[in-house]
């Protein structure tokens, strides 16, 4: 048997390979090290946009610090970063010494999102494979949480490179999948579903969004029975989200009671997998 001798192609690519596992390994570290502090990391997903994944995981966080959680929210949705506008959060983090950020705080939720390092919010981000891994890295190394009782993650939507990054990352405790009432929507999801369970990862349940009216309702209930999960809630289509001066649950108590049961839910499903 032969072995790559130093200088030649093979030894090369072997030495390579060590030193990306090297920096692999160092990656997963820091950042087991930088979420060390953290009881439950939640990822809020969907098989596709526009289902209102970012307005169920800031309501959420909202509601879970209303009941007294020490609650954060981390936007890694790379492509649309839309947390700082739907928190209003009008305070950048700040840097330490040791070169640790420091999430802002709002409505006594603390909040990272890629939005932070955009100069111009209409900016479109079109960034590569590794440079999306890159920067989904170094945020999850850099940030300093401090001691949480959740974190909540807002997901980019699809089961393309960049969810796959975060799920690879930061082992997550369990997953809120988010729906539409639609057909469509409903099928995504049920992909995104079938995306988590094969990196053999736990979801704790799904809830339909933009529930009754014109949409309709019962595509997430539907869903849930089919995949044999938990249904969290519907979360129905209001007036009361016109309002967008601040979350939400902080202006309607229907809306309130809607994601104080869903929460509740979250909860006895992360308790269950705990057991399990």
């Amino acid at each position: 048997m032969t072995h790559p001798q130093p200088g030649n192609p093979q030894a090369a690519q072997a030495r390579a390979k060590i030193e990306a596992m090297k920096r692999q390994f160092e990656q997963k570290r820091n950042i087991a090290e930088a979420l060390s502090r953290i009881t439950h990391k939640i990822g809020v997903y969907s098989g596709k946009g526009g289902v209102g994944k970012t307005t169920v995981a800031v309501n959420l966080a909202v509601t879970l610090a209303q009941e007294g959680e020490r609650v954060g929210i981390l936007d890694v949705d790379i492509d649309c970063p839309n947390v700082v506008r739907a928190m209003k959060v009008a305070r950048r983090p700040t840097a330490t010494d040791d070169r640790k950020i420091i999430p802002s705080e709002q409505f006594g939720v603390k909040v990272m999102s890629m939005g932070f390092f955009q100069e111009n919010e209409d900016e479109a981000i079109i960034w590569r494979g590794p440079m999306v891994h890159n920067a989904i890295n170094q945020l999850l190394q850099s940030t300093d949480w401090g001691e949480l009782d959740y974190l909540i993650v807002d997901l980019p939507p699809g089961t393309s490179d960049s969810p796959l990054t975060v799920m690879q990352s930061l082992e997550l405790d369990g997953f809120v999948v988010v729906t539409t009432p639609q057909e469509l929507a409903k099928v995504d999801a049920k992909r995104s579903i079938n995306m988590i369970r094969k990196l053999n990862l736990s979801v704790l349940g799904v809830v339909e969004n933009l529930s009754g009216g014109v949409f309709g309702s019962g595509a997430g209930e539907d869903l849930a029975g089919e995949m044999g999960l938990k249904f969290l809630g519907r979360i129905e289509l209001r007036g009361d989200y016109r309002d967008t001066s601040r979350p939400t649950v902080l202006n309607s108590s229907a809306v309130l009671e809607e994601y104080s049961a869903v929460a509740q839910k979250a909860r006895d499903s992360l308790a269950a997998a705990a057991a399990r």
